[in-house]
């Protein structure tokens, strides 16, 4: 999220140049491309598992005949892309898109494992900057991914352009816990002990200190949800869960 000054960001706590942001960010995941599912586990005890399902039971892929092209954005090793999958039928598609090779690389030998490599398609592409056609897809969604796009406008306006009308976009991130004293305990979970896993999983605390940092940058569901406003959508609204811990943002294109 910018700042006010339109030439700055911020990673994780420290202010960048805003050009710098998408390559910083590109470091961090590159680093953990191959233990990200595992440190998801890690982090949150499982729970991200729980709140992908739910993304997932929110957008009802048609289970018939009925094709439908869903969009995985930031979806990196396909973990959303794969549950949408076997949540439907025989003609739901889904092309994962993601600005990181790496995590791309592990998404296609998934699909090759799982034999999924008809149903679903790897590219790498920049959030803000689509490289599809206008009104291409039926539903997408991005999963904890969005607050690591430097300019989060354009990117929903990209999503509002690629999605069919009468389209729908969900947005799973983390937020801010709503149940008193969650958030201090929140707070020492995050910077004290996800760190220490990361330098002991994946051999570097410093990419995992970023993602819980960037986690308190994102910004309020209210507020989230003014810029989806902003960008087209309609019928905007969230559903906060476990203590609002996380968000599952919901909008359409009308």
């Amino acid at each position: 999220m910018s700042t006010k000054h339109s030439d700055a960001t911020h990673f994780g706590f420290r202010s960048v140049a805003l050009e710098e942001k998408q390559t910083l960010v590109d470091d961090v995941f590159h680093k953990v491309a191959r233990r990200y599912d595992l440190m998801n586990d890690l982090m949150s005890a499982g729970l991200h598992r729980i709140w992908k399902e739910a993304l997932v039971s929110r957008l009802r892929p048609p289970q018939g005949e009925r094709t439908f092209k869903f969009l995985d954005l930031a979806g990196g090793t396909g973990d959303v892309a794969f549950r949408v999958i076997g949540a439907g039928g025989p003609n739901v598609h889904a092309t994962v898109a993601d600005i990181n090779s790496e995590m791309l690389a592990v998404g296609r030998e998934r699909a090759f494992e799982h034999d999924l490599d008809a149903q679903v398609e790897f590219k790498e592409v920049n959030a803000e900057a689509l490289v599809f056609p206008d009104k291409t897809f039926d539903a997408a969604a991005i999963a904890f991914g969005i607050r690591n796009v430097p300019r989060i406008d354009k990117a929903l306006s990209e999503i509002y352009r690629v999605l069919k009308p009468g389209g729908r976009f969900l947005c799973l991130e983390f937020s801010s816990p709503q149940m008193p004293g969650l958030d201090a305990l929140y707070e020492l979970y995050s910077f004290q002990v996800i760190p220490k896993i990361g330098r002991v999983v994946a051999g570097d605390a410093e990419p995992y200190r970023y993602l819980v940092e960037s986690i308190r940058r994102f910004p309020a569901p209210d507020i989230f949800a003014d810029m989806m406003r902003k960008a087209g959508f309609a019928r905007v609204d969230w559903l906060p869960m476990t203590g609002g811990i996380v968000a599952l943002h919901s909008g359409w294109r009308l």
